[in-house]
């Protein structure tokens, strides 16, 4: 292998060495004019930044999202200022524009987003650049057949974070030849040294051991940074890791390998010395020519998807919504070439399994790994290359909740799947119980969160979820519940429906999954006694219909009862209470899961805690009452 790699002419790794102290300067300067910043951890990266920028990767620098491009990830996000440097050197960036960094009216903020077309993850909450970089290289290697490569720069303080381990497991797993992840090791983190140090042997064995074809070498020096990534090129049936020796604050007069530069500009008063000192190493003005990528990404359909029938559901058949969206995901394959689905080692469960049935090409099994899960299905997504649903149980998205977060901000198109949602779930007891998954995704910002209470009513969710923008949360429940909706019947997102109507109704009660169906049993029960109430399924709890909610309570002498198998906190309750909260003369009472549950029998749990029909019933009964 060594005898064929093509080593660059001298004239080229001077040149190359040359754009890697033009990147410090940049990086400098920027970060001096914003007062803030990160110049020191620039600094350790230059020389990767520039060999890859500049010699390595294949892509068109006036076009940064075309679909053909090598993808770059700087999950060490805090290094954003090198990342914007190297773009000023292709041309795309304005030189000026690098000293507007951090200002509100610039797009070159102090971590890198996609306001900006170069970036197609956002990174910065360090640990998440590796699992989204996979997601894009599983894309490229499995979906797209495509020979775009993908790059993901690491920190070596951000490989104490576990989800760069799932990362790492997934590479190797699915044989992922075309990413390489290259950790920049200098040595020094936020406040003190990372763990390793400059140990490079120690981060050699443990990539190695993860099934990574691994390369050691000085992150300062070109020719090594070419051979490697050459190297890395040539080895298929493997991911590939360079390991990095650099460090922080290179070229940097008294701050190179200092400890207490973290997070902080160079003085202004040094600066000029600083600037002269690093641009008296550089030798030529060598316009580097960066080659284009090969164009043989496919062309891929992003239109509006339909369903191609309607639900073959019958009204009062009894199916769980957690088997109803694996069954919608499957027809929506069906039609579309380019849905792609993850789970984590519960697809019998989520019944994702039903579509890897029908398209094994198209799933992805992440196992036991939901955070790098999340992340990997942000990779498959990016620049439009596939429609993602990933599925586990509700409960389980609680420890993704960072890269979910992440994810909003990347402003990407997923959605997630959460099953096994409340007390309803019966046996298996609190820890499989998702309690707290409404009020997380409600905070997402642009989060659709839908709550399908019958099959019908979960693959009209399925099919919205795929062409809405956002991030999408649908929430299944494990019991078989009736079906209360006709084929015919039509779905919007942020409408509700009202299930149970007459002009003397007394209480209107919103209740959605297992506790619409207990909001209906309750309505039986009352009307035998004389007592009429409104119920609402709101569909999508975010955004909620409140004009709906509304004009209910005002039918209905401005009584609301809310009924969720979820806690108070952040559930329907405050949704619903927050809708109505400037309209006078309504009242909201909330019923929820007061504290941690047990196990026990479904019907048992939802008596426990108040959120059954009987409990209902009592609820209206004694709202009427006072």
């Amino acid at each position: 292998m060594a005898s064929s790699y093509p080593k660059p002419e001298e004239k080229t790794l001077q040149a190359l060495q040359d754009v890697a102290n033009r990147l410090r300067i940049h990086s400098i300067r920027a970060t001096c004019a914003s007062n803030s910043g990160h110049p020191t951890s620039c600094c350790s990266a230059a020389e990767i930044m520039s060999v890859l920028f500049f010699h390595t990767m294949r892509y068109k620098p006036a076009d940064p999202g075309h679909p053909s491009n090598d993808r770059f990830v700087l999950s060490k996000g805090h290094a954003a200022p090198v990342l914007y440097a190297a773009w000023a050197e292709t041309g795309y960036i304005k030189e000026p524009e690098l000293l507007k960094l951090r200002k509100i009216d610039c797009d070159l903020e102090g971590h890198p987003t996609p306001r900006l077309p170069f970036v197609d993850v956002a990174t910065g909450s360090l640990g998440q650049g590796l699992g989204a970089a996979c997601g894009m290289a599983y894309t490229g290697k499995y979906f797209d057949k495509a020979s775009y490569r993908v790059y993901c720069l690491l920190g070596d303080g951000e490989s104490s974070e576990g989800s760069v381990w799932e990362a790492l497991q997934f590479g190797a797993h699915y044989e992922l030849d075309n990413l390489v992840a290259i950790f920049d090791v200098n040595r020094l983190g936020q406040s003190e040294a990372a763990p390793l140090c400059h140990n490079t042997d120690a981060y050699r064995k443990r990539f190695e051991a993860f099934g990574w074809n691994t390369y050691v070498v000085d992150g300062h020096h070109v020719e090594e940074l070419c051979r490697a990534l050459w190297q890395a090129s040539q080895h298929k049936g493997k991911p590939t890791a360079i390991v990095a020796k650099t460090f922080k604050g290179r070229g940097i007069p008294d701050v190179e390998n200092a400890d207490n530069w973290h997070g902080k500009p160079m003085p202004k008063d040094k600066l000029d010395f600083i600037i002269n000192t690093i641009q008296s190493q550089i030798q030529t003005n060598k316009v580097l020519s960066i080659q284009p990528p090969a164009q043989d990404v496919p062309q891929i359909s992003t239109g509006y998807i339909k369903m191609p029938s309607p639900p073959a559901y019958r009204i009062g058949e009894k199916v769980a919504t957690r088997k109803a969206y694996g069954s919608a995901l499957t027809k929506l394959g069906n039609v579309n070439s380019h849905v792609v689905v993850l789970d984590g080692d519960t697809k019998n469960s989520t019944f994702a399994e039903i579509f890897k049935q029908a398209h094994p090409e198209r799933f992805i099994e992440c196992y036991i790994a939901e955070q790098n899960m999340v992340s990997v299905a942000l990779g498959c997504a990016a620049r439009n290359r596939a429609i993602a649903f990933a599925s586990t149980f509700g409960a389980f998205f609680t420890r993704a909740f960072d890269h979910i977060r992440m994810g909003a901000i990347s402003q990407t198109n997923i959605n997630l799947c959460g099953s096994h949602c409340g007390v309803s779930i019966g046996e298996d007891g609190p820890s499989q119980m998702a309690l707290e998954d409404i009020a997380m995704f409600r905070t997402i910002p642009g989060c659709t969160v839908f709550y399908p209470s019958d099959a019908v009513a979960t693959e009209h969710a399925v099919c919205l979820a795929a062409n809405a923008k956002g991030i999408c949360f649908i929430r299944t429940s494990r019991p078989e519940t009736p079906i209360l909706y006709s084929q015919e019947e039509k779905f919007e997102i942020g409408h509700a429906k009202i299930v149970r109507k007459s002009d003397s109704d007394k209480v209107t009660v919103i209740g959605a999954g297992v506790t619409l169906h207990e909001a209906l049993a309750a309505a039986d029960e009352l009307a035998k006694q004389g007592i009429h109430i409104r119920v609402i399924d709101p569909f999508t709890i975010k955004p909620l219909d409140a004009d709906t909610i509304i004009s209910s309570a005002r039918a209905t002498g401005g009584r609301i009862i809310t009924v969720e198998d979820h806690y108070k906190e952040g559930g329907i309750g405050e949704a619903v209470a927050a809708a109505v909260s400037g309209e006078p003369g309504i009242l909201v009472q909330s019923l929820a899961v007061s504290g941690v549950p047990r196990s026990g029998k479904p019907a048992c749990l939802l008596d426990m805690f108040g959120i059954s029909a009987k409990s209902i019933i009592a609820a209206v009964k004694s709202t009427f009452a006072n």
